[in-house]
């Protein structure tokens, strides 16, 4: 087999379909949809196994499966971001072949009881969790950033396609043969992928600089980027009002079946699928659809729809019905997720991208996660009628608040990497354990400016809160107005020459320049950087001798 190439391939962004014209990302696709089928038969098997018991037992394999991205999703967005990401990434697919193998002898034996099925999902979750961050953050590496949109589309099409094959073959499957054939397709799954990225070869550019960053403070790295970063919160919000009331249709849709419309694991496996076609049918609508209604338009209008179909589902009894009520489910489902998806990729800057991402799938599967035992708990308590109609009032509300807090524009965000910053002019060369490092920075900044240039700088005081600083200040001379000093300070020298040269983009440089351009004509701002005296390095003072400093 001859190696795909690893550089993104130019298209025409125009088409829903051109990423697909990357050799690379075109058999990552292919191969993730023969393993998202096979998940979607494995959820149909282990639901189906379950559907006897309570409803909150059934919604419990959605949480087994959604838990382990609370747990581990920002130590994995770590891992992505200091190690190989295919090295990453191939680790994750062996650890869940083995573990997928286990389930199926145990459902062969009939040694799969509830609890064991539970634990097996759980850790089935945690390769999902591992694989995740790696997963999205590589795809910037297989296509050019103006074609994310449509490849976080072409991510949701895979998925739902897969719903709207896998679940019909796993409930056929699951009817003629049992579950244990469905868990043995699903084991198998992965070795395609696998066989992908094992022939793949990342160009060395795209792998992460570890540097000497420990893993807690890489961790505490990425949670200050997007704490930091107003355009990344926005979508975590975003993500957090719509998953409550979305979360409602997954976790319990097999009792729907069941119980609602008497239907078996075939009548839900169609069900399913019914969604995975509204959503392949949506990617044709998708690009039309942003353009006429913009991001913001598509989540309201997306959360409108979704909600129609929980009532639906609440007041419906006829099958055939409930099927063509799930069509637009699925357009719905994919346009609010590739939405949201383009958003958090095209926001975040190289250095930091498996991070933010592992937050955002931190807030999506964690809300699944959440959320799916507690709509198990209120329909048992009042009925799964009553519950849909309340899930169906979230996403009402979620449609309601779009107005209210809509995504940032993305067109004045720019991640690319900056490094515009000069080296410093030390008189010693400082190790990178050394610091913590006071830098301070002093502008000339004229009487009718100060107002605006104070409000520029808070953009400022953002970008350095992003890349390293710990805290971060604005002062005035007292004895000179015109003379402002900011100061910040920076944990190590390693983090700060990592602003240098790594962690500054284009929109933080953009940033700078528009603060700078209020100042006194033909004044320069003036660096200095200070070390701390008790852990900070010797230096020489003018005479030689050394002096700490």
């Amino acid at each position: 087999m001859s190696t795909p190439p690893s550089s993104p391939v130019p298209a025409q962004s125009d088409s829903p379909w051109a990423p697909l014209a990357a050799r690379v990302f075109r058999a990552l696709w292919i191969a993730q949809l023969v393993s998202n089928i096979g998940s979607w038969m494995q959820t149909v098997g282990a639901q189906w196994l379950l559907v006897g018991d309570s409803a909150a037992l059934v919604t419990l394999i959605q949480t087994a499966s959604s838990l382990p991205v609370v747990l581990l999703a920002l130590p994995s967005g770590v891992i992505a971001d200091r190690f190989d990401r295919r090295s990453v990434l191939l680790s994750a697919q062996f650890a869940m072949l083995a573990v997928s193998g286990v389930l199926a002898v145990l459902a062969f034996t009939g040694g799969l009881t509830p609890t064991v099925l539970l634990v097996l999902t759980f850790l089935l979750g945690c390769g999902t969790a591992l694989m995740g961050p790696a997963w999205q953050a590589i795809q910037p590496e297989l296509v050019e950033r103006r074609q994310l949109g449509e490849a976080a589309a072409l991510g949701a099409v895979n998925m739902n396609l897969a719903r709207a094959v896998g679940p019909a073959l796993g409930g056929a499957a699951v009817a003629a043969a049992g579950a244990g054939w469905v868990f043995a397709f699903n084991a198998a799954s992965y070795l395609g992928i696998a066989a992908v990225l094992l022939v793949w070869r990342r160009p060395l550019a795209a792998a992460p600089d570890a540097g000497s960053e420990r893993l807690l403070a890489a961790l505490y790295a990425g949670r200050r980027y997007v704490w930091n970063a107003p355009g990344v919160r926005r979508v975590l919000l975003r993500t957090l009002l719509f998953i409550p009331g979305g979360s409602a249709l997954w976790a319990l849709l097999p009792l729907t079946a069941n119980r609602s419309l008497g239907l078996g694991s075939g009548g839900y496996g169609l069900l399913l699928g019914a969604v995975g076609v509204g959503a392949v049918a949506g990617a044709f609508a998708l690009p039309r659809m942003r353009r006429v209604l913009g991001a913001n338009g598509t989540l309201a209008v997306g959360a409108v729809v979704f909600a129609g179909v929980l009532a639906v589902l609440a007041k419906v009894h006829v099958p055939w019905l409930v099927a063509v009520a799930l069509l637009p489910a699925g357009l719905a489902w994919i346009g609010v997720l590739s939405t949201l998806n383009a958003a958090v990729q095209s926001r975040l800057p190289a250095w930091v991208r498996a991070r933010g991402l592992a937050v955002y799938l931190l807030v999506f599967q964690g809300g699944q996660a959440l959320t799916a035992p507690l709509w198990g708990a209120v329909a048992d308590r009042v009925g799964l009628s009553a519950c849909l109609l309340i899930a169906g009032v979230a996403m009402l509300l979620s449609a309601a608040s779009v107005r209210r807090w809509p995504l940032h524009d993305a067109e004045g965000i720019n991640p690319a990497p900056s490094d515009h910053w000069p080296t410093p002019p030390l008189v010693f060369e400082p190790g990178e354990a050394d610091g913590p490092v006071l830098v301070s920075v002093t502008y000339q900044v004229p009487a009718d400016m100060r107002a605006e240039f104070t409000d520029r700088m808070h953009r400022v005081a953002r970008s350095r809160r992003r890349t390293g600083a710990l805290t971060w200040g604005l002062y005035q001379d007292g004895n000179d107005p015109q003379r402002f000093v900011e100061t910040y300070l920076v944990a190590s020298w390693a983090e700060h020459s990592a602003q240098h040269h790594v962690r500054l983009t284009a929109t933080d440089r953009r940033h700078e320049e528009r603060a700078r351009e209020l100042l006194v004509p033909g004044t320069r701002p003036e660096v200095t950087h200070a070390f701390d005296t008790a852990s900070g390095p010797t230096v020489p003072d003018e005479a030689g001798s050394p002096v700490s400093g």
